[in-house]
């Protein structure tokens, strides 16, 4: 069993293992917002396992890269087609070059964007300009990504007592 941590903002941080969860309780680092069932027991105490638990104190950011990958540009665009707009969960959409590779467009975040699978065919082989077609956001590196070590790609995956902590998954579930 995995346990959600927010910040103090309430918002998803990481996930850890219930273990973990457990000793950032009792050592005053964090309380406990939702529970699971099942109950952890030892010789002088039994409590049920925390399903999710909030910060009490600030979290220090990471100065660290983000990672280029398809989930990550699609968190970057929002798991929204950049041509049409269309919100689609992740099996929906693929990454479109806007910059064809056969042109000399490179795989990276300047040059990707998410689009459903009838706006990619239809672009084709083409710049959105000569497929006469609007690109709504140019890509750009993100500076950070909601969600970052929150890697799920099936709404399964995601414990109940999570839903309502983690709103944007909504359209992982089929």
């Amino acid at each position: 069993m995995r346990t959600l941590v927010l910040d103090q903002g309430f918002q998803p941080h990481r996930i850890v293992p219930w273990q973990r969860a457990v000793v950032l309780m009792f050592c005053g680092k964090a309380v406990v917002v939702e529970e699971y069932d099942e109950l952890v027991r030892s010789p002088r105490i039994a409590i049920r396992m925390p399903a999710v638990v909030r910060l009490v104190s600030g979290v220090r950011p990471r100065k660290q890269a983000i990672k280029f990958s398809r989930f990550n540009v699609m968190l970057r665009d929002g798991f929204t087609c950049q041509y049409c707009l269309t919100r689609l969960p992740m099996q929906g959409l693929t990454y479109d070059h806007v910059v064809p590779r056969t042109r000399g467009g490179r795989t990276c975040w300047e040059n990707i964007v998410t689009a459903c699978y009838d706006c990619n065919a239809r672009k084709g082989d083409r710049t959105p300009e000569q497929a006469g077609m609007t690109l709504h956001s140019r890509p750009a590196k993100p500076t950070w990504l909601p969600l970052t070590s929150l890697h799920v790609t099936e709404a399964a995956l995601v414990p109940d007592p999570w839903k309502s902590w983690v709103p944007r998954m909504a359209h992982l579930r089929a």
